[in-house]
């Protein structure tokens, strides 16, 4: 065990040290709160930045009365009296407007000609306003031809909001939808990147050593298990230390930006408090509510072990690839491509899962060994019945035990051989080979 231990340290330490580990470590963390800051500037800072654009409206048929100046002025539009299209097409730009809607003398029931000039193109967002700003103003004058009151109309649109509440035993608690989806999908897909990404790590680290020779100098005092498992566990425990780094950087981070941008924290509120708040702003609120009422020591908790248990599966079998390929990497593409399918697999189950998750494929795909910890955790943000997940711990830790068993018959062959790309079939042979 001291010898597996040494191993395990060595691996550990060796990549924990490296300089692109600490900047990867800190940085990805740091950069998404900066993202997250950045939205959060941007929704305040250009909510209402609508007077850097402005529009000028030239309406001839008379769609905009008195009464909806305002609100247009409010969404930057100006309504400009006492001109043509040809003779504002010249004027328009040293006035200050990015550009400006001529609506002629038009049908009610059937408009035609209006147009939109610029001297660039307008922006996705800008030209829907510009649409629906129109849209609303025809419906108003057919309804008012229909001797329809349009406000009166308005009142009977139904624009109903549906609250979901769960209820727990300190009372209920307000969620989104929306929230649990993204939560479930951002833990299977990270679970599905770093299955490969420490995989291949091992693999790399295996193939590197045969490659040196360093494996036969090790394997003179250290048996061939105790050597693939130092590895595995070792690179292992690299991921879990990062994962760890991570939930305290995004702890602390949270904390700190409240003291670093108070000023911007407060306009936030008051933003979201105003009666034209940037729905930016009222999105975000929402997805802080959401994640509140997440059981978020449950998800971390399936998620460090669903790591570990996928991991240490597939890791196994990538530490097998690596160790009968030599330099040539097109050999361990080919030898590698039968392992990602399952883990390919699972992702394509776990997009179903966390819009159907209590599906019969959801449910095969959580409770199949090769496929369960990154499907498993597509469902994690729902009520999953407690004995789905014990038995798929159960199943992925007897499928970890097994394939280890297998492919370090595999691995303390393969360490050793040279110069000879062994086929699946010749590698089931050694599975099989008695010792």
């Amino acid at each position: 065990m001291s010898k597996v231990g040494l191993i395990i340290g060595r691996e550990y330490f060796t990549r924990v040290k490296k300089k692109s580990f600490l900047i990867t470590t800190i940085l990805v963390p740091l950069l998404i709160m900066a993202f997250y800051a950045i939205i959060i500037i941007v929704a305040i800072k250009g909510g209402n930045s609508s007077d850097s654009g402005k529009l000028a409206i030239i309406d001839e048929a008379g769609l905009f009365n008195d009464s909806a100046l305002s609100s247009i002025k409010q969404k930057g539009f100006e309504l400009v009296k006492n001109e043509t299209e040809t003779s504002f097409v010249g004027k328009y730009k040293d006035k200050g407007y990015l550009g400006f809607l001529y609506i002629p003398k038009v049908n009610i029931e059937k408009p035609e000609g209006i147009v939109l000039h610029s001297q660039s193109s307008i922006s996705l967002t800008r030209s829907n306003e510009v649409s629906d700003l129109v849209n609303n103003a025809v419906e108003d004058k057919r309804l008012a031809a229909l001797g329809i009151n349009p406000e009166d109309f308005k009142k009977l649109s139904a624009n109903v909001s549906i609250q979901n509440t769960i209820d727990t035993k300190e009372g209920g608690k307000k969620t989104v939808a929306g929230i649990s989806y993204a939560v479930s999908y951002l833990c299977g897909i990270l679970i599905y990147l770093m299955m490969i990404i420490y995989g291949t790590q091992v693999m790399r680290g295996v193939t590197e050593e045969k490659t040196n020779r360093i494996s036969e100098v090790v394997i003179s005092s250290v048996k061939p298990f105790d050597l693939m498992m130092g590895k595995i566990i070792g690179i292992g425990a690299v991921g879990l230390t990062q994962f760890a780094i991570w939930i305290v950087l995004f702890v602390l981070l949270q904390g700190i930006i409240p003291l670093l941008m108070p000023d911007i924290l407060n306009q936030a509120g008051n933003a979201a408090s105003a009666p034209e708040a940037s729905s930016s702003i009222g999105v975000m609120k929402e997805i802080t509510n959401g994640l509140s009422t997440l059981p978020m020591g449950k998800i971390i908790g399936w998620f460090m072990f669903y790591f570990l248990g996928g991991y240490l599966t597939y890791a196994s079998l990538f530490a097998a690839v690596g160790s009968v390929v030599s330099e040539d990497q097109q050999e361990a593409q080919q030898l590698v491509f039968p392992i990602l399918m399952p883990i390919i697999l699972g992702f394509v189950i776990m997009t179903n899962a966390v819009q159907n998750p209590d599906s019969n494929l959801a449910l095969f795909g959580s409770l199949f060994p090769l496929t369960s910890p990154v499907v498993m955790m597509g469902r994690i943000t729902y009520d999953i019945p407690l004995w789905q997940l014990l038995v798929s711990a159960v199943l992925l830790i007897g499928t970890f035990i097994l394939l280890t068993w297998l492919t370090a018959k595999i691995y303390r062959i393969g360490i050793l051989m040279y110069g000879k790309k062994p086929s699946w079939k010749e590698m089931m042979k050694w599975v099989f080979r008695k010792s």
